[in-house]
């Protein structure tokens, strides 16, 4: 893996348009070793997060350097992509839940045993999907995002990706986190443990998020992604625009994100996910 690492690293740097011969069979092993999930794009360390640059530049590397290719099928549902992006090989032994409908996702992301896949939803490269978590139907994995254990993202969410630039975190859902249908979680942000997001929040860096219990408001920046605490309850909200006479005579508000609570014992019984699901 070192000297997998040490070769992504220096051809990524030396920015060549034709890849050296032997792309082809070590990218191979790169998205096989995605796939297992003993790389992956970002990996927990202690209560932090660390981003592996490297790994980003392996699936950049594989866009660089793949060429446009036929997928066949059925007729009616070949598709068209780089030849270094397959989909994703799955069997029965994987005990991935993948339900027929039109899902896909691509080679090169990590998907658990107990993982539930509901049509028609999208996972991207460089995706990590823990144990028991559900991708429900119109669902979104953006490229290189990050999902614990037992998180539940509903239906029309969408976790957004980031590739781009290589030692960004993507956006980061730790483990029985509940994503609400219709929401947005974008830009590297991290969601830690037991969050809950109410149907429609959209979670960004230059969005604030009121916390309404601790009396502060959260933001992002550019050195620093939007951290959501643990076991936050976080609905959609909005405030008034008080700076500009237009927007007060008008009663202008712009978007904003509240938390409303800390998760309780009532939140833990609305949010429980049924096991005879899984």
């Amino acid at each position: 893996m070192i000297s997998l690492q040490k070769r992504i690293e220096t051809w990524y740097e030396e920015k060549t348009e034709t890849a050296p011969q032997e792309f082809a069979e070590l990218f191979l092993l790169f998205l096989d070793q995605l796939n297992q999930g003993l790389i992956r794009a970002a990996e927990p360390d202690g209560s932090e997060w660390r981003v592996n640059a490297w790994v980003k530049m392996g699936i950049l590397l594989g866009f660089r350097w793949g060429r446009l290719c036929e997928y066949p099928a059925a007729p009616a549902w070949s598709f068209f992509d780089k030849h270094t992006f397959p989909m994703r090989p799955l069997s029965l032994e994987d005990q991935v839940r993948l339900v027929p409908g039109g899902s896909s996702a691509r080679s090169g992301c990590y998907l658990a045993p107990g993982v539930v896949i509901m049509p028609p939803a999208y996972i991207n490269v460089g995706a990590y999907v823990g144990q028991s978590s559900m991708i429900d139907s119109h669902a979104l994995i953006g490229s290189c995002a990050q999902i614990g254990r037992r998180v539940h993202v509903s239906a029309a969410a969408q976790i957004g990706g980031v590739l781009e630039p290589v030692g960004a975190a993507p956006v980061i859902i730790e483990d029985d986190v509940l994503v609400g249908g219709n929401c947005g979680v974008y830009e590297g942000t991290l969601v830690r443990r037991g969050a809950v997001l109410g149907a429609g929040t959209i979670l960004t860096r230059s969005i604030p998020v009121y916390d309404l219990v601790h009396e502060r408001v959260l933001r992002g920046d550019r050195s620093s992604p939007l951290v959501i605490p643990e076991n936050a309850v976080v609905v959609a909200g909005s405030r008034p625009i008080r700076s500009n006479a237009y927007a007060v005579r008008e009663q202008l508000s712009l978007y904003c994100a509240v938390i409303v609570k800390y998760r309780d014992a009532a939140t833990d019984q609305a949010t429980a996910l049924e096991s005879a699901l899984r």
